[in-house]
């Protein structure tokens, strides 16, 4: 059986207590090792007589995997666990993010400026130039990260609180790569009518909308809506935040491989929000087999139960009007994208597809096909996960394009804005791409920069963007 990768979102921090011999240590690196978990860092001993303290570090894969290595501990002689924390958890106890005041306030002059009375002011001139709010307020650099909690991730609809860690993530993510000032906002309702008035409402304190984790095919509507209705960037991260990132992955992924966009077959596994933007995106680069499959199998124009936005799919689609489940479609397929759920895809159905198959399995936390299954058939793999090589992450994506979008002063968020900013960061890449190096890491310092300023120049070519 193929041990799954231990990942740092299932990692212990322990203190254990062993006696003070040699080899006591050695016996629980073994144990731990024997279960299939990494230890990744021993902080040092402490001696206490006969005993001696360390707190050390253990990647698992799993909550069962946690408790298997917390059982093989147990059972070692001479050890105690004196402590047992799983690191997501504490990292998240509080919060993650917080408010800080960028101008100081140390004296009673400085009251007197940043509030009551010199803050009159500053409210007149924006009254008088209602402008002015982009660039004296923190419209000038904040987003709102907007969510009912209907398709969290790969955990479905979990409802507006458990999304919250989640928008509290992207709200780091926005600050730590392209320096945007980002609040989530969990609303506890799921009609589109209300998400609809509620962002509205909004405007005047944000320069940007990002609508996060919003089942379809509500969010293409709510989208839709708020875009033409707002006069601030309006981004479904989910849709056209995957697209991006997908797109430029595919880009580097076609040139390992020596195959042509247009020549190829295509399956696609998830024809949610994020399917189908990936798809209109792939279809706008020039492919043309394309088959798509949700939980209900291959998408075709003779089902009943399809809504209008995979109606459109399938209309768009699967031109040899082919039906049955994924296996019945995949053989012969150059690439699968999957943004669906976890074990769709079989060896087998890899085996099947041609040679140097492209197979980016994105589900999360688990992906379509465990990458280890596949290392050997799989010409490139790319997942979801930051744990594996070639991560589809839309933090690639979102920091940059608002970025540009706001320095820019974009009303909106055109098609060309995004294609711009997948060529970017397809081309970050440069000169080190590999099958293991198709897209640029999170933590690529280039990234960010790259698609801000491709961002930001074609919003200024599209003629969107207010006058400074």
């Amino acid at each position: 059986m193929t041990r799954q990768t231990p990942s740092p979102a299932f990692s212990i921090r322990t203190r254990l207590s062993m006696v003070n011999e040699p080899g006591t240590l050695g016996r629980v690196a073994v144990a731990i090792g024997d279960v299939g978990a990494n230890i990744t860092a021993l902080e040092g001993f402490t001696v206490h007589g006969a005993v001696l303290h360390d707190d050390i570090t253990i990647y698992c894969y799993s909550l069962d995997h946690q408790n298997e290595v917390r059982q093989a501990i147990e059972d070692l002689e001479g050890v105690e666990i004196l402590e047992w924390d799983d690191r997501v958890h504490s990292l998240h106890e509080g919060g993650k993010i917080a408010v800080v005041s960028k101008s100081e306030l140390t004296d009673m002059d400085d009251l007197a400026m940043l509030y009551t009375p010199g803050v009159a002011r500053e409210c007149r001139a924006i009254a008088a130039d209602p402008a002015r709010s982009f660039t004296h307020t923190i419209r000038k650099n904040t987003v709102a990260i907007v969510s009912d909690g209907t398709a969290v991730l790969g955990l479905g609809n979990i409802g507006p609180r458990a999304a919250m860690p989640v928008m509290e993530g992207k709200a780091q993510l926005f600050k730590h790569f392209g320096g945007v000032d980002a609040f989530p906002i969990c609303i506890d309702t799921t009609d589109p009518d209300e998400i609809v008035s509620l962002v509205q409402k909004l405007e005047p304190t944000f320069g940007g909308i990002n609508l996060e984790d919003i089942a379809a095919p509500q969010a293409f509507d709510i989208e839709e809506r708020l875009a033409a209705s707002m006069d601030i960037p309006v981004f479904h991260d989910d849709q056209h935040g995957t697209a991006i990132v997908v797109v430029a992955a595919l880009i580097n992924a076609l040139k390992i491989v020596g195959k042509d966009i247009a020549d190829i077959k295509l399956v696609t596994a998830g024809v949610g929000a994020a399917g189908i933007a990936v798809m209109k995106m792939v279809m706008a680069l020039g492919a043309t087999h394309i088959i798509g499959v949700d939980h209900a199998g291959v998408v075709h124009e003779g089902r009943e139960d399809l809504d209008s936005s995979k109606r459109w799919f399938a209309e768009n689609t699967n031109p040899d009007k082919l039906e049955g489940s994924i296996t019945d479609v995949i053989a012969g397929a150059d690439v699968f994208i999957g943004l669906s759920a976890p074990n769709v895809l079989t060896v087998d159905d890899v085996r099947s597809m041609a040679p140097n198959p492209i197979v980016f399995a994105m589900a999360n936390p688990d992906p379509e096909i465990r990458p280890e299954l596949i290392k050997d058939i799989a010409a490139v793999i790319a997942t979801g996960r930051s744990d594996f090589p070639n991560q589809i992450n839309n933090v690639l994506a979102f920091p940059g394009i608002f970025r540009g979008a706001l320095d820019a002063r974009a009303r909106k968020i055109t098609e060309n804005m995004k294609l711009a900013a997948a060529h970017a960061i397809a081309d970050v890449v440069g000169d080190d791409l590999s099958p293991v190096h198709i897209i640029p890491t999170v933590f690529d310092a280039l990234v960010a920069p790259a698609v801000a300023a491709a961002a930001s120049a074609a919003a200024i070519a599209d003629g969107v963007c207010r006058e400074a």
